[in-house]
Order: C-alpha cells, then structure tokens, then sequence
C-alpha cells in the first residue's frame, strides 16, 4: 500500500515528488486468516470453504492459517532477497480479525510523510486499525510521519473508503481511480482528494456476472510505466474511455485483462522498486492469466509533459510484481499471495 515516510536513505526522486512504486512494505504477520462472515455480503469474490465429515471445520480453519503464514514467510524472504525493505507486525490473537493479513485497507503511506486512516464496513475489519503497528514503521523502519488524516469517523455515518482497496493510486500525477461499491462512498472519497490533492476518475465496475466488483483493486492496478485494467468490467463506454484516456495520458503502457483473469485476481499487483544495488525482479502476482491466454497490450505513446519519463523505472531496474493492492511508494502496505476466491477481503 502506499505510505511514503521519508526514507532515512538518499532520495533518488527530486524532493515534492512521489514514485509509483516503492523500495519498502509493511506486512502484517495473520494469527487467525480465515473466511470473514462479515465481509461476505459485500463480497461475491470471496466463498466459504466446503466441509464434509473427512475435513471438519476446524481442520479447515488450521490449513488455512498454517497455508497462509508459509506464503506470507516465504513471500517476505523472496522480497528480502530482492533489496525489498520489509517491515513485519505480527498480528494479535485477540480480538479474531481474519483479514489482518490485508493492512492496505485501513492505512496508507504517502512520500510527503502523510498517512490516512480509513472507514470500513465490517466492525471485525475495524478492530486492524492499530497504533503499535504504525509504531512499527515509524520505529523500527526508521521511516517518519508529517501529518495524519484520519477519515475513520465516517464509520458513524455509514461512509466507507477502504485504503488502497479502494483507491488505485496514480502517485506520480496525484489521480485515483475508485469503482463506487458499498464500500467506496463519494463523500469520503472527495474528502482524500481534498485533503491529499488528488483529482479523481470514478466509475461502477461489475464481473462476468453483472454482480459489483467491491474493491478497485480487483479490476485494475498502476505500475512504473504500466496498468493492468479489466475495462469490460466497466459497462458504461463513456467511463471506461475516461478511464483508459486517463491513463494513457500518463504514456504508460496498458495491459488489458478479460472477466476470467479478473476473477483470477490478475488485477491484483503491486509494482516495487528494490534498493540499490540490488537489480532483480520479484515476480508474485495473486492471480493468473487463464491457461493458454496472453494480456493484451494497448499501444500507448510518451506523454509530452514529461509525465512518462517521471513514472518509467530508472535504467537497469526492472520492477517486481506482488500480490495484493495497489502500487506507492514507501513502505506500501502488503498481503502474501495466498490470496484467493476463498479468503479474499
């Protein structure tokens, strides 16, 4: 996710200015990942899973969460290896909160030193907002604070933004992309643009179902010099066009996926830049093409503002791809790539 604070390293951006993607994440460690009752009203992506008399539930619910850490583990070792800043907080046993996994939800982190805290739906998914785990990047990770903008009194109001899930985060060129949902409400969402400096492109988005796509960040992603976008997923011509025009102003290139990559999680990358002198990519992205199927890439030409040469990777970098969110800068905010149609928040 995307919380830019002010690394104690050389910036190698010029100073007011934010990348696309980050040298540094925040994961959260799950001691109860599992099906989230809560979240699955609003969620058509998200199944709970079948037991018989062999697999009781419980055995299930210990799978699952013994699945869950070896991804997590071996995700954070990968990323490590990589020149990827890692900053682990573990999960808390008590209150349960199923979906600790995905942090991205609740905080943001900006390259000014802003981070935003913010509303969501399900009561179980509040209890995640936790002051020790920010003191976990401020202290441990070295990074430091600005400013705080707290949106999460828009609970009382029935007003839900959830972070990154919500938001697809243009970095570079201050745009985010939200998909209106049950959990991306206008009012709080024109609140971030205001306080953030941010324009918006908003749109509704459904699946091969017609049934609402509840998160952004499952249709679409930003990368250094790339999208991801299921633009069939946007009925309305009109919108999609904004969203793809949009975009291409930025010269970057588009890779377009159809309803069955969607429903894969294909959508759902991140885009890091490792540390010097580090120069390797880290491949892990949620979801999968369908068997035999290629992304198709949309032609896209540098934009003439210049924006195109701020968001492409420096020269001998390349950039690594990760399962779960949005890409920003440092830290951003991560989940393993057991994510699936089961577990998804």
């Amino acid at each position: 996710m995307a919380t830019t604070l002010l690394p104690p390293e050389p910036r190698l951006e010029p100073p007011g200015t934010e990348r696309q993607s980050a040298s540094a994440v925040l994961m959260i460690r799950p001691a109860n990942f599992g099906f989230n009752q809560e979240t699955a009203a609003s969620n058509a992506f998200q199944h709970a899973p079948e037991h018989s008399a062999a697999t009781p539930a419980s055995h299930d619910g210990a799978d699952i969460q013994a699945l869950a850490l070896r991804e997590f583990d071996r995700l954070a070792e990968s990323l490590e290896r990589s020149g990827v800043t890692v900053i682990v907080a573990e999960d808390t046993r008590a209150p349960v909160k199923p979906d600790a996994i995905f942090p991205n939800n609740w905080v943001s982190f900006h390259a000014d030193g802003t981070v935003v805290l913010y509303p969501m739906l399900a009561p179980n998914r509040r209890l995640e907002r936790r002051d020790d785990v920010l003191g976990e990047v401020f202290g441990a990770g070295g990074f430091r604070t600005t400013r705080t903008v707290d949106l999460s009194d828009r609970e009382t109001r029935g007003q839900y933004l959830e972070g990154t899930g919500s938001l697809v985060l243009d970095r570079v060129r201050h745009i985010a992309y939200a998909n209106v949902s049950a959990r991306t409400d206008l009012d709080v969402l024109g609140d971030f643009a205001q306080q953030l400096d941010y324009d918006v492109v908003t749109f509704e988005a459904t699946d091969g179902a017609g049934r609402s796509v509840y998160h952004t960040n499952v249709m679409m992603a930003i990368g250094t010099g790339f999208a991801v976008v299921c633009g069939e997923s946007i009925a309305d011509r009109n919108r999609r066009a904004a969203v793809y025009s949009t975009l291409e102003s930025g010269g970057r290139e588009i890779i377009e996926i159809g309803f069955a990559q969607l429903q894969a999680f294909a959508a759902t990358c991140w885009s890091w830049l490792p540390r010097l002198p580090h120069d390797r990519a880290v491949d892990h992205c949620l979801g999968k093409l369908r068997p035999g199927a290629a992304p198709r890439t949309r032609k896209t030409r540098p934009h003439r503002g210049g924006g195109y040469s701020r968001d492409r990777a420096p020269r001998g970098r390349r950039r690594a791809l990760h399962a779960g969110g949005n890409p920003p800068a440092a830290p951003q905010v991560g989940a393993p790539a057991c994510w699936n149609s089961a577990s998804k928040a």
